[in-house]
C-alpha cells in the first residue's frame, strides 16, 4: 500500500510538528504539566497521570497495530536489556518524583513558561549528556547483563499479536474501573 502524501517527505515532518504540538496541548489540558499532579500521583492521591499514560499507551499501541496491518509502518524491534531498563527506569522515576515532570510533561510545562519546568528541562539535558559520556562504560558493564535479544510479548506468550493488543485494551478498561472505584471511596 502506498502511504498518503502527508506521510512522506517534508509533509511528514510538518505532521510530526503538528502532532507534537497537539500532544503537548493535550498533556496541558489533561493537567499533567502541573508538578503537583505528578507529586500527588507518587503519593497515591491522584491517578490523572495513570489515566493519561494508559490511554496514550493503548491508543498508541492500537494505532501501531493498525499502521502495521495496513502496511503503512514496520516495527524496528529493540533488544531487551533488562538491567539497563531497570536502571534507566529507576533513574527516570527518581527524576520524575524530584522535579514533578517527565520529558513530555516537562517540555509541555516549559512551553507554558513555568520556570520549574525549564529547570527540569535543563536537568534532562544534563542527564542526556551524562548518559552519552557514560555510554562506553554502560555498554560494557550494564547493557549486556540480562540481555535477551530482540523479543516481543506475543512471541514470549505464544499468542497472536491481536490478542496482546486486545489484552492491552482490557487491561486499560480494568485500570480505569479500579481508579473509578477508588475515587468513589
Amino acid at each position: 500500500m502506498t502511504p498518503p502524501a502527508f506521510l512522506t517527505g517534508e509533509p511528514l515532518l510538518w505532521s510530526a510538528v503538528l502532532l507534537g504540538l497537539a500532544f503537548g496541548f493535550l498533556l496541558h489540558r489533561g493537567g499533567v504539566t502541573d508538578p503537583d499532579v505528578i507529586v500527588r500521583f507518587f503519593r497515591l492521591r491522584d491517578f490523572t497521570v495513570v489515566k493519561v499514560m494508559v490511554t496514550a499507551l493503548t491508543v498508541g499501541g492500537v494505532g501501531v497495530l493498525l499502521l502495521r496491518e495496513t502496511g503503512l509502518a514496520t516495527l524496528q524491534i529493540k533488544e531487551l536489556n533488562l538491567l539497563a531498563v531497570c536502571f534507566g527506569a529507576g533513574l527516570f522515576g527518581i527524576g520524575m518524583a524530584v522535579c514533578g515532570s517527565c520529558p513530555g510533561t516537562g517540555l509541555a510545562a516549559a512551553a507554558t513558561g513555568r520556570l520549574d519546568a525549564m529547570a527540569a528541562l535543563a536537568g534532562m539535558m544534563a542527564g542526556g549528556i551524562a548518559y552519552a559520556l557514560a555510554f562506553p562504560w554502560l555498554a560494557a558493564e550494564v547493557i549486556p547483563v540480562g540481555a535477551f535479544g530482540k523479543v516481543r510479548l506475543p512471541d514470549l506468550l505464544g499468542l497472536p499479536e491481536w490478542a496482546c493488543y486486545l489484552g492491552l485494551v482490557a487491561m486499560t478498561a480494568g485500570i480505569f474501573r479500579l481508579i473509578a472505584r477508588g475515587e468513589r471511596r
